[in-house]
């Protein structure tokens, strides 16, 4: 199976579903942890950046970034397919000229109902996304993922294409040249892993976890159908891309 290298930026991060995901895609994800990172892709027919709770530059607290960045250059320059989800969504953001802001107020916490854009129609991971309002012919609904982040990209990369939006977050996802994407949410994460969050931090912003683990259960049906169609689209692309 073609190798995708993963990438672990946090020890409270996981692969969530694509650990069952991407195998089932035909892919071998192999998870790294961020500073054990090869000093090349050789060898890799795609890359997935994991979230974690810090900026895409901060490089003190966390030197493994330089080199990730670096990887995610050589993906960009080699046309090796990236998925970076919320922290690797930001990180490929900063590196092709974007902004990410730090607590820039678009907090967002549980599940979330987000939009597809028209400009997505034709896009290989969210063109066909099922339920999506307008784009696939299903039903009428929006698209259903977990967020839980305080940092955001705030200013898109000059050559990316927005294509997914939300009014609590202007840029949700954004594809940037033919095989990077960046995504502010989490496809990887279940419903039920909301449960596990951190309560004490939850209730200092007024949010009550219980209530935000029942709400996100209303929709898991269709946020698993979209998050599977999401990561089978994008490992279609990895396939193709490795041909």
């Amino acid at each position: 199976m073609t190798r995708v290298l993963v990438v672990l930026n946090s020890s409270t991060s996981s692969m969530g579903r694509l650990e069952q995901w991407l195998p089932e895609a035909g892919l071998d994800p192999v998870l790294t942890p961020a500073a054990e990172l090869p000093e090349t892709l050789d060898g890799f027919g795609g890359v997935v950046l994991l979230g974690g709770g810090f900026m895409p530059d901060d490089d003190a607290g966390h030197p493994f970034l330089a080199r990730e960045r670096a990887l995610t250059n050589q993906a960009l320059a080699d046309g090796v397919p990236l998925l970076g989800l919320c922290l690797g969504g930001q990180l490929l953001a900063h590196v092709t000229g974007g902004g990410v802001t730090a607590r820039s107020g678009e907090t967002e916490r549980g599940m979330c109902a987000l939009t597809v854009l028209p400009a997505a129609a034709d896009d290989p991971v969210f063109g066909d996304l099922p339920g999506i309002r307008g784009l696939s012919g299903g039903p009428d609904g929006p698209l259903w993922m977990i967020e839980n982040h305080e940092d955001s990209v705030t200013a898109l990369p000059p050559s990316a294409t927005l294509l997914v939006t939300s009014d609590a977050c202007r840029n949700q996802a954004f594809r940037v040249g033919e095989a990077a994407w960046g995504l502010q949410f989490h496809p990887e994460a279940r419903p039920e892993r909301i449960a596990t969050w951190d309560e004490a931090a939850l209730s200092e912003q007024g949010i009550d976890r219980a209530v935000l683990a029942e709400a996100a259960l209303l929709h898991a049906a269709e946020n698993e159908a979209q998050s599977s169609a999401l990561v089978r689209a994008w490992s279609d692309v990895v396939h193709a891309t490795a041909k």
